[in-house]
């Protein structure tokens, strides 16, 4: 049996940060990946938006985490040339019945330290975006957009670099707990390890309950939430991304664009019960609706289904929304072990700083 110093099993954009940041600090890191490439599953199905922390409650690991992990990625996206822009946000109001919900936004944002938030006017939001239509906005000049591959490259780099090794093809069949170490079942291969850390998103809660040690009154009930986009072809009139108000499970079809330019809406919200990525052509109103709510001239032929994801949600339709959930031996009594359950958005902007939160639950000091 080959023993490797700390294994994370997951290689989505979480993954790769905790991988890169246990290596740094010395480990020898073995990261575990289910899929052909890294990254292809949450991390490269999302909007690809750099958050400033707005939507998350005082003292939630989503509104720390958000906050820290955006200053730490956009210095990492700076000293690595990673493709990024701070290209700012506006969170719109389509009527003053709205106004409420965008007060909470600006109380949430300052509450969890976002000291950049402007809230104007109609005329303010018509002079930075001209062919906007709202009742007032937000204005959050933090929000920026990434290239997730181009991130997610980095972080295996610098990882590598420091003596990392990525497994890929390799899902994880069983993991039992013998003496001071895990031992990890990945088909033929049995890995032992004092450090086990499950970064597997959408199989976070699948690869727990391989885990024989572990109570399974712990795992939590996992909710997928479908989100589609639509792509929108030419050119779009505006350059920054625009919001509407959030709702209850989502932060709503906004209007995002990439580094390329390619502007897009999305994503809406549909749960379900198993992964699925097609986008139903037949949900094309739906999408134009949204889009002409924030710009009434979007033209129906240029919108396009474009690709789709899943958020791996704790709660459910009707229910609070949870937040991000980061088990360690303080929570399941197993030495070595973190779980990571629940890492929907802000997962991205986030993943440096729950890298070091996990390095630290696990007593390790983290390296920037």
């Amino acid at each position: 049996m080959d023993e490797v110093g700390a294994i994370v099993v997951g290689a989505g954009v979480v993954g790769l940060a905790i991988g890169r940041a246990l290596a740094m600090a010395g480990h020898e890191v073995m990261i575990l990946e289910r899929e052909a490439q890294f990254g292809t599953v949450t991390s490269s199905r999302n909007s690809g938006v750099i958050h400033a922390g707005l939507y998350y409650p005082d003292g939630s690991l989503k509104a720390q985490l958000c906050v820290e992990g955006r200053h730490l990625l956009y210095d990492f996206c700076e000293r690595r040339d990673v493709d990024h822009r701070r290209c700012g946000k506006l969170i719109i109001a389509a009527s003053e019945e709205e106004f409420p919900a965008l007060d909470a936004v600006m109380a949430r944002g300052a509450s969890a330290g976002v000291d950049d938030l402007v809230r104007i006017s109609p005329e303010e939001a018509r002079a930075i975006e001209p062919a906007l239509t709202c009742a007032g906005a937000i204005h959050s000049p933090s929000t920026g957009i990434v290239d997730q591959h181009g991130l997610m490259l980095a972080l295996l780099g610098e990882a590598e670099a420091h003596g990392a090794m990525l497994v890929c093809d390799t899902p994880v069949d069983a993991i039992t707990r013998n003496g001071a170490c895990w031992t990890v079942q990945a088909g033929e291969t049995q890995l032992a390890t004092p450090i086990l850390v499950n970064a597997a998103g959408l199989g976070a809660q699948a690869l727990a309950r391989t885990i024989e040690a572990l109570d399974p009154e712990l795992v939590p009930p996992l909710f997928l939430a479908k989100g589609c986009y639509f792509s929108y072809a030419g050119r779009a009139p505006f350059t920054h991304l625009i919001y509407p108000v959030p709702g209850p499970a989502s932060l709503g079809t906004h209007f995002t664009l990439d580094l390329g330019g390619q502007a897009r809406f999305g994503p809406d919200i549909h749960w379900v019960d198993a992964i699925d990525y097609t986008v139903d052509p037949a949900l094309k109103p739906e999408f134009l609706a949204a889009a002409r709510r924030i710009w009434p001239d979007a033209e129906e032929e240029r919108l396009q289904p474009a690709y789709a994801g899943i958020r791996p949600k704790l709660a459910g339709p009707g229910m609070a929304t949870a937040d991000f959930m980061l088990q360690d031996e303080t929570t399941h009594g197993l030495p070595g072990l973190v779980n990571l359950f629940g890492i929907e958005s802000p997962g991205l902007t986030s993943s440096l700083a729950i890298a070091e939160r996990v390095a630290a639950m696990i007593g390790t000091r983290p390296h920037r």
